[in-house]
């Protein structure tokens, strides 16, 4: 059965400096590669070129190339979930969306790349995450969608589908890596700023939560 982890546990607890730094760098030669050609027109011997290192060294590290494309796929799942790991009902649910959309345009304006990937392999039916998907990220939708029936039923947030609202948080915050080249022209950027960003959160986040019936911190003048 297919993981999204790789067999061995590099750059885990107790690894070496230089084990880390190894899987580290290869890790980001991996996101270049897959990013550009795909899983199927990425060969190992790219990423070891890219990162400086022996083939044989990086599957040293990573047995295959599906491996390190498990591996890299669990790394940016894990960043993506990260904010909302241990999200309830007892939370307030305007804290809790205005950080997980303003975490997730960061990681969309930082690391493109990344977004495009999973984008790739879900499109080309999900093949490698197709187990993950129907366990651990069940789990984590399970857990937010619980949080957002308990809002509701707390009067904190209108009658909604907890599901069709994750959706949309994901495709709005991943568009702007996605689509970046769209993105880019249409704003008229060569970039994407600090100022940009900061302006996208607030207006996202306020569309987000004024359509949920949260209610609006009041700004003292």
């Amino acid at each position: 059965m297919p993981s999204t982890k790789a067999k061995r546990s590099p750059g885990g607890r107790g690894a070496g400096r230089i084990r880390r730094e190894r899987c580290a760098a290869i890790l980001a030669a991996a996101e270049q590669e897959f990013a550009q050609h795909g899983f199927r027109g990425t060969s190992t011997q790219a990423i070891a070129d890219g990162c400086g290192l022996a083939k044989a060294q990086v599957h040293y590290y990573f047995e295959t190339k599906e491996v390190l494309y498990r591996a890299l796929l669990a790394q940016i799942l894990d960043a993506w979930n990260c904010p909302l790991n241990a999200v309830s009902a007892a939370d307030e649910p305007y804290d809790v969306l205005s950080r997980y959309i303003e975490a997730k345009l960061r990681l969309s304006w930082q690391s493109p790349q990344r977004s495009r990937i999973f984008a790739a392999e879900v499109m080309r039916g999900a093949p490698v995450l197709r187990d993950f998907l129907l366990n651990e990220q069940q789990g984590w939708v399970t857990r937010f969608s619980a949080a957002i029936d308990g809002w509701i039923g707390q009067g904190k947030m209108r009658q909604l589908d907890p599901l069709q609202l994750i959706f949309m948080l994901w495709s709005v915050t991943q568009h702007y890596a996605d689509y970046e080249a769209q993105v880019l022209l249409l704003m008229q950027r060569e970039r994407l700023t600090e100022e940009d960003l900061v302006r996208v959160s607030a207006e996202v986040c306020e569309f987000f939560l004024r359509g949920c019936g949260i209610d609006m911190p009041v700004v003292k003048s």
